[in-house]
């Protein structure tokens, strides 16, 4: 296991004076009930702290990197930012899934791809990191890894908003999601939709759950009109 976390850690760009905080982040309430350790001993305070963390580290860099910006929509930006759906994706580019430890049930039912799981030990980790290293490393793992290609990020987790905005601007006719494909258990399913004008396919996404296949589907559109625009 020592071998692993100090890939994570060449990932990271961080070492940790105490290991034992990077085991707990990675530590998931399955594996600590399964193992009949103490329930403090999985990622969940750390988690609540890291939650805390990421806010103020956000927040200050939407503070001095968007002096325009007014309090309205920092607030609507940073919720996009610190959201389930921006983590599990910052955790999939960082890998994470692959040094988490798990119990049998949650790793049987892909677990380590489950968006809420990975979500809370990416904040797990900053709150480890900023238990180990103090504000400014955390920071840093903020800028690295949360905050990196915000634009993007952000046309991504607005993009069902900023669709139907460009096609109200074009068109009075409404622009409707359809439910095309469901495959899967229920544990693990997996949704396509479609996102529609009148009789005209505009995009199409899957994701685990429907409102994540919606977001998809227009982020795909927009991306299709940017280039044919």
């Amino acid at each position: 296991m020592h071998m692993k976390l100090e890939e994570l850690e060449n990932k990271l760009g961080y070492r940790f004076h105490d290991r034992k905080l990077l085991e707990q982040a990675l530590c998931h309430s399955s594996y600590a009930n399964e193992r009949h350790m103490d329930r403090l001993l999985n990622n969940e305070r750390l988690e609540f702290l890291g939650d805390a963390v990421l806010e103020l580290a956000t927040s200050e860099y939407l503070y001095l990197n968007y002096p325009e910006m007014p309090e309205g929509e920092a607030t609507r930006t940073r919720a996009s930012i610190v959201c389930e759906q921006t983590l599990a994706l910052c955790a999939r580019d960082l890998g994470l899934g692959a040094w988490l430890r798990l119990g049998k049930g949650e790793e049987l039912t892909g677990g380590r791809e489950r968006d809420s799981i990975t979500s809370d030990a990416m904040e797990a980790l900053l709150g480890a990191i900023y238990l180990d290293g103090g504000f400014a490393n955390a920071k840093e793992f903020v800028h690295r890894f949360i905050l990196n290609d915000i634009e993007h990020k952000k046309l991504f987790f607005d993009s069902k908003t900023i669709l139907q905005e460009q096609i109200q601007s074009e068109t009075e006719e409404p622009l409707h999601y359809e439910l095309i494909k469901e495959e899967g258990p229920d544990h693990n399913k997996r949704f396509t939709v479609e996102v529609c004008l009148g009789g005209q396919v505009l995009g199409t996404g899957s994701g685990r759950t429907k409102k994540a296949a919606e977001q998809e589907a227009a982020y795909r559109a927009i991306l299709k009109r940017q280039k044919n625009g």
